[in-house]
């Protein structure tokens, strides 16, 4: 059974410049915690003072106070949701605060900006039709590798990577700006090019509009010794190369960061998908005119 947790504020406006995470103008998250196990989060850092991070937790009256906070900004930009908690965890099938929020920022003229592993997604495609009606949409399903059996030791209870790719191919096809988040490109287990080329041409296939690569890893306390419980059960040998390699750093760039760049942006020019930031806001803040000119 799912718990509840106070809250006075749901809506956040964000305090860096809107064009350098997807566009976003506002962020929220609705839930608190998450089940997903995923070993790499970054969100299971002690520096975000989250107990209990896999237990999920709602807020209470999130839909009452989201409504007010609406109502009162002046300005009607793009809402970031899921960041820190997958807003599509297994409890929201039945809960559906997630897609109550959604339509409220349909009705007040918001646009949104998803981050999700989750195919649950699909779910809500008729209320995102409707947010890019009078604003923008995207959805973003994070995609770690194209391989399912990896995808189960490295993120168990997440839909594998097939369901998540066919997510992203329904979300295209029903005229949803959506792509992919390669984050985080893991050291020594997918930072290759046959996980790589093999991502871009799954995402090809997907019609996915883009992919955001992050090469590398974080790493704070809390975090640090999670992965490094489960890589064991992975690879014993894994957890020595990276203690040798990185120690105490919060960054962990992959060894071969410029051969794997270059080979993720040669493998994604050739299929038209978009790497770059600020083409991906540009493009999905005008997504008609940029279908259009792809065309031409």
């Amino acid at each position: 059974m799912i718990e509840s947790i106070p809250a006075k504020q749901i809506l956040q406006k964000v305090k860096f410049e809107n064009t350098r995470w997807f566009g976003i103008d506002y962020n929220m998250n609705l839930y608190r915690g998450c089940p997903h196990g995923c070993i790499y989060c970054d969100s299971r850092s002690t520096i975000y003072n989250i107990e209990n991070f896999d237990q999920v937790r709602y807020k209470e009256n999130v839909i009452e106070i989201l409504s007010k906070e609406l109502r009162s900004k002046r300005k009607k930009g793009v809402v970031g949701i899921g960041a820190m908690s997958d807003t599509y965890n297994p409890f929201e099938k039945e809960l559906c605060i997630t897609k109550r929020a959604l339509n409220l920022l349909a009705e007040n003229h918001f646009g949104v900006s998803i981050d999700t592993k989750s195919s649950l997604v699909v779910r809500d495609i008729p209320i995102l039709q409707k947010i890019k009606t009078n604003n923008s949409a995207i959805v973003k399903l994070t995609i770690t590798t194209a391989n399912d059996e990896l995808s189960k030791k490295i993120e168990p209870n997440v839909n594998p990577s097939s369901e998540r790719f066919e997510a992203v191919k329904e979300l295209n096809d029903a005229g949803i700006f959506c792509g992919i988040l390669l984050t985080p490109m893991l050291p020594f287990l997918t930072d290759n090019k046959d996980e790589i080329r093999a991502i871009v041409e799954k995402a090809h296939k997907a019609n996915a509009k883009f992919i955001y690569c992050m090469y590398g890893v974080t790493m704070r306390s809390g975090q640090r010794e999670f992965f490094y419980k489960h890589l064991k059960n992975i690879s014993p040998e894994l957890v020595l190369k990276y203690q040798r390699l990185y120690g105490l750093n919060y960054l962990c760039s992959i060894p071969n960061k410029d051969y794997c760049e270059t080979l993720f942006k040669e493998e994604c020019r050739r299929y038209g998908i978009l790497t770059d930031m600020k083409d991906i806001v540009k493009a999905y803040k005008r997504s008609e005119s940029y279908t259009q000119m792809k065309f031409f």
